[in-house]
């Protein structure tokens, strides 16, 4: 991924922006979320994304599909089609079409297609169209609004930043579990279900973590008091990530414009609305598109 790259975009460094003509007006409106008609495409897929996978959802429950499986066949086609349209207008309008081909959307948006092809080619393959609910990935594609992928950009620095924190703090965890689960071991043992160490571990991540199964429980008062001090270091245990987490976004955070804007030249993005030259190559930025 390019340095400027923010998580959850099509790799447009990859993919390639056309320089003009219709290919470019088409990458804009179905690639960028800055413009008026770009937002109104990702408004326009979601609710597609949502109803094909609604359909495959009422599909799969038996009464539903007994009493209105022609309407839901009709609609699967209806829903194929479109996604086939879209996917073979975001192939035509990328300088590098295989390229995107081969991306981790491209790939989706083919399998997405792919299986009511196949069923309808070889019957024996119907139970590939199962398959269809990857769809529901492609709503991954709308972190590029602005909205999402800043805040998406800026928890992800913070988790990065906080990885050293955070691995400490497991290797805590996981010392704090060991100790415990053994303990546990030798104070009630097997008679009371603690047959070795590892299921005593497998009492103290429960206990520690407040999931409490309740498949294997302390018997005896030792094990009783053991078990409420795991409850209350467990208490105060679960806010210590999310704390060192969210630290580090408070102090990560810096207010911005995120866009969709890309650079013609290195094909770097993000680029402020008022920039009129590029951050990492210096070349001078096409005017900002706000609508279309």
């Amino acid at each position: 991924m390019s340095p400027t790259a923010q998580p959850g975009k099509t790799d447009i460094w990859q993919v390639g922006r056309p320089e003009s003509g219709w290919r470019l007006r088409m990458y804009t409106v179905i690639f960028e979320a800055d413009t008026r008609a770009g937002h109104a495409f990702d408004l326009t897929l979601i609710v597609l994304i949502l109803a094909s996978v609604g359909v495959v959802v009422l599909d799969s429950m038996a009464s539903v599909h007994a009493k209105y499986g022609d309407v839901l066949h009709v609609l699967e086609w209806g829903f194929t089609i479109l996604f086939t349209l879209e996917y073979i207008a975001r192939l035509a309008c990328v300088r590098k079409p295989m390229r995107y081909a081969r991306s981790f959307f491209g790939i989706i948006d083919l399998l997405a297609i792919l299986p009511t092809y196949l069923a309808f080619l070889v019957p024996g393959l119907h139970a590939m169209v199962d398959i269809r609910i990857l769809r529901l990935l492609r709503i991954l594609r709308l972190f590029k609004l602005t909205e999402y992928v800043a805040e998406f950009g800026g928890l992800y620095r913070a988790v990065a930043a906080a990885r050293r924190k955070i691995i400490v703090f497991l290797g805590f965890v996981l010392m704090l579990v060991l100790v415990m689960g053994t303990l546990m071991y030798v104070v009630e043992g097997p008679e009371h279900g603690y047959t070795s160490i590892p299921v005593g571990m497998y009492w103290a991540i429960t206990t520690l973590t407040t999931v409490g199964f309740g498949d294997i429980t302390p018997q005896t008062d030792a094990g009783r008091w053991i078990a409420s001090m795991m409850m209350l270091i467990g208490w105060g245990t679960l806010a210590v990530p999310t704390g060192i987490v969210g630290a580090e976004y408070a102090a990560q955070r810096v207010r911005r414009e995120p866009t969709t804007r890309s650079c013609h030249e290195c094909l770097s993005e993000g680029h402020s609305p008022s920039a009129n030259f590029c951050r990492d190559c210096g070349a001078k930025l096409p005017p900002y598109q706000t609508e279309n």
